[in-house]
């Protein structure tokens, strides 16, 4: 099991990506930089590549609709020549508040959207003179748009790699069926390895059954706070703001893709009473209607005992990479953390 951690900018960024390098030492395999709508991803990896050795670096998440096909593809290549091949190209839909209220593009079919994206990206790392004519997007333009002067073309560098990592953030079923069909690997958020069979295990065999051998196995990357020792449970509070603002606020009622997840885990009253709650602005509130086995079990928060049993649930639903989140008071205590569950994971 790979052990990953999202950037953190609890010191500032610089003071982080030079911290990376201990992590890097003490057996971190890779670093997720998420793009919302604040600075870019792309420069921030770009800026950690040159900065690190071994560790992986991976997107986590670049939004389809925030780039045209080609460059997403550009991008990853670009990304992985600087890194010598240590990119993975992290990819998924956002929510349509972000994508029309930040982007002012609509949100529509990402699926399907999805699926071309990976198609062209393949097509232009393996060099091939781009003709994509899909239900979404058409490379070159057709005849009667533009100017009539597009013809295909392939990029120009020669990619480190023809076959960049993609990696897909999904939870909705036929989504996450499609990643399993299409990507390198699969990320969902609020992963508890006890529901997980019930909510997409049918979802994951359909798309695991029409998957190019080629592809290897579905990387599963999961995601925990983690916290080891005896006197650590308050720490999982610490996942109730975000929780919340998930599974409340990410969406509009009916249109809250978090918020349906809670449901699919069983709690659909709390689901509904954290939404009403946190559109009403009442934030705290809302938190506090978080379940409390949703933080336990989504986490690796509690005795070396329990982590253990934790660690070994997580692998034994499928998790192949964990992504976690250390929580301490200082850079040593989150390096500490990073040692441990690496030994922990090693020992499994």
């Amino acid at each position: 099991m790979r052990i990953g951690m999202a950037l953190n900018y609890s010191g500032g960024f610089k003071e982080t990506v030079a911290e990376l390098a201990d992590y890097e030492k003490a057996g971190l395999d890779i670093v997720y930089v998420a793009e919302a709508y604040s600075f870019d991803a792309v420069s921030q990896l770009g800026y950690i590549a040159a900065k690190t050795e071994r560790l992986e670096i991976a997107s986590g998440i670049l939004q389809i609709y925030s780039r045209t096909p080609t460059l997403m593809a550009m991008t990853a290549a670009g990304l992985d020549y600087v890194s010598e091949g240590r990119f993975t190209l992290g990819i998924g839909a956002s929510g349509p508040q972000v994508i029309e209220g930040f982007h002012g593009v609509p949100y529509t079919a990402p699926l399907g959207r999805t699926r071309e994206i990976v198609e062209i990206c393949r097509k232009v790392w393996r060099r091939e003179r781009l003709q994509h004519e899909g239900k979404h997007y058409t490379v070159p333009l057709p005849e009667g748009q533009g100017t009539g002067l597009g013809k295909p073309l392939k990029i120009i560098n020669h990619p480190v790699r023809p076959d960049i990592p993609v990696l897909i953030a999904a939870i909705g079923p036929k989504n996450v069926e499609m990643t399993a069909e299409i990507a390198n690997g699969w990320e969902p958020i609020f992963y508890l390895p006890e529901k997980a069979k019930d909510v997409w295990g049918e979802a994951l065999a359909a798309g695991r059954a029409r998957r190019d051998p080629a592809l290897g196995e579905l990387d599963v990357v999961g995601q925990a706070h983690l916290a080891i020792g005896d006197d650590v449970q308050d720490f999982l509070e610490f996942g109730r703001p975000m929780a919340a603002l998930y599974i409340g606020g990410m969406g509009a009622k009916g249109k809250n893709f978090y918020n349906n997840l809670c449901r699919r885990y069983g709690w659909e009253k709390e689901a509904e009473e954290i939404q009403d709650l946190y559109l009403a602005g009442k934030k705290d509130e809302a938190a506090a209607k978080v379940p409390y086995e949703l933080l336990e079990k989504m986490s690796l928060i509690g005795s070396e005992g329990h982590v253990r049993e934790r660690l070994a649930a997580m692998k034994e639903s499928g998790v192949t990479t964990l992504n976690v989140a250390p929580i301490a008071g200082d850079h040593k205590g989150r390096l500490a953390l990073i040692e441990k569950i690496k030994k922990m994971a090693d020992e499994l």
